[in-house]
């Protein structure tokens, strides 16, 4: 006997005979039911608005216009604010590419150096004031990580309350290669307790809410 037999022998000899398989996914089950007195509760009623408070608690900033077609106007108010240039990077996805950026200069790549970056959100989790971001031909992962200023644009119709909406909505989908939850602008604190701002990625997170849906 190996030892590998001798210590699974008395796992078994500590557990005793076996419970059958479907008394085990009855017992699952029950500890599954109860689920939304496990949640916690939402920051607010609605959906868009428990976001916000989430999101601004950890850093985030956020802009709120009513449809896409004014996302340019956002983005110039964002970039003057901040006194940044109106060259930025953008995500190539045809609904960005459609807007009319008159004034400013999007483009498609993003340097190690990028000052902002523009890119859209696939979830938003009222939660954690979390965004969920997956890599694809549209999407290039860096545009997540290298500029110092990311801007994500998130429509009001994709919020979900909890972490596990996502889990079950990613199960019932193609796994992406890259599945990125972005919670807060980067930042670490040393051993001192001196934080410091864009540590591992961007240091400015700024949120766009889109109240149209679809």
């Amino acid at each position: 006997m190996t030892a590998r037999d001798r210590i699974l022998s008395a796992i078994r000899a500590t557990l005793g005979p076996g419970k059958p398989p479907a008394q085990i996914a009855a017992e699952a089950v029950a500890l599954l039911d109860p689920a939304d007195t496990a949640r916690p509760r939402l920051a607010a009623p609605a959906l868009p608005d428990a976001f916000a408070l989430k999101a601004t608690a950890l850093g985030t900033s956020i802009d709120r216009v009513a449809g896409m077609a004014e996302l340019p106007q956002a983005m110039a108010r964002y970039l003057s604010a901040h006194g940044l240039p109106p060259s930025f990077a953008m995500q190539p996805a045809p609904e960005l590419a459609a807007l009319d950026w008159q004034g400013l200069a999007p483009h498609p790549g993003v340097a190690a150096d990028e000052p902002a970056a523009l890119g859209l959100a696939l979830y938003g989790i009222a939660e954690s004031g979390s965004l969920v971001v997956h890599s694809g031909p549209e999407n290039p992962i860096l545009m997540a990580f290298l500029p110092l200023h990311h801007v994500v644009v998130l429509r009001e119709a994709t919020l979900l309350p909890h972490l596990e909406d996502y889990a079950a909505r990613l199960s019932a989908q193609a796994i992406p290669r890259n599945a990125i939850l972005i919670t807060g602008p980067s930042g670490t604190t040393d051993i001192e307790g001196s934080y410091v701002r864009g540590a591992h990625g961007p240091g400015f997170l700024h949120v766009i809410l889109i109240a149209e849906p679809g």
